[in-house]
């Protein structure tokens, strides 16, 4: 896939890691660069992530053949209906957010006739952000969820795929609606868990910390703003999510208060198999 000019809107860890990406593999020719915090743009410029820096649509995306929104999912909606109007006819808009189905809700039959846009979410990052963080190869091997509609033009829904394919990331397609229920159970209630955690110490604690609890932790030194959006945008998945870890939990729970070795050592034993599958897994696509 080659574009002539990609334009990024928020050129963080993820954007950032993008535009790195696309330059390295020559998906793009041109890489522009959007964003409110000079400061984090001109170090997207000077890390090579971007080829110029826009503190504002008009300019930068009417120029762009393929805009990718990186901003905080509570916003990306507004930037879209702002931005679309400005694009060029046959404009590709995608996006990087952890939720869909509230995105395309609001989308919907909103966009120009020829701008067509295709929900993405690559399953890719860490806690930290900022471009200082990005990474030309953070695509590599992982997977890219797309979230077309029954409205999707099936000719932007292959540009889409190719690109993310392009950036060396696996696809796969599902619905806006399945793609929350399932990062709710793998991403947002786990960011919940690690928050609550937390939560519990106290400072006498902390020099009692040891790697366990840290790897368990890691994810709630994310952005609360961020994570913030994220939740609410989701809330009843999560929600349910919740539900389901509390019945989990109870399972524990029972067997404790039973002192039931039996049932405890299963429990265990099940979770443990599931994470050593879960380890392959994670290794056939290392």
């Amino acid at each position: 896939m080659s574009i002539q000019t990609l334009t990024i809107v928020g050129v963080g860890l993820i954007g950032g890691s993008i535009g790195l990406a696309a330059k390295k593999r020559g998906v793009a020719k041109r890489v522009l660069g959007v964003g409110r915090r000079q400061a984090s743009l001109q170090q997207a410029l000077a890390r090579g992530a971007i080829d110029e820096v826009f503190v504002d649509f008009p300019e930068a995306v009417k120029r762009a053949d393929v805009v990718v929104f990186c901003t905080p999912v509570d916003m990306i909606a507004e930037q879209i209906l702002a931005a679309a109007p400005q694009c060029k006819a046959g404009a590709l808009l995608t996006d990087a957010g952890s939720t869909k189905a509230a995105l395309v809700r609001s989308l919907d039959g909103r966009l120009p006739a020829d701008v067509s846009f295709v929900g993405s979410h690559p399953l890719a990052g860490s806690e930290k952000r900022g471009p200082e963080h990005a990474d030309a190869n953070l695509f590599d091997g992982k997977l890219t969820v797309i979230t077309p509609t029954a409205d999707t033009n099936a000719d932007a829904l292959d540009r889409t795929s190719a690109f993310w394919k392009a950036l060396g990331s696996e696809v796969r397609i599902m619905d806006p609606e399945e793609h929350d229920r399932v990062l709710a159970l793998t991403s947002h209630v786990p960011h919940l868990v690690a928050a609550a955690l937390v939560s519990l110490l106290t400072s006498e604690l902390l020099p009692l910390t040891a790697t366990g609890f840290r790897d368990t932790t890691r994810v709630a030194a994310g952005d609360p703003a961020l994570w913030t959006g994220i939740l609410l945008q989701n809330r009843q998945p999560v929600l349910a999510g919740l539900q389901l870890l509390g019945e989990s939990l109870d399972r524990f729970r029972g067997a404790l208060t039973r002192s039931d070795r039996v049932a405890l050592n299963r429990l265990l034993a099940e979770s443990k198999l599931l994470r050593d599958a879960l380890e392959k897994n994670s290794s056939r696509r290392a």
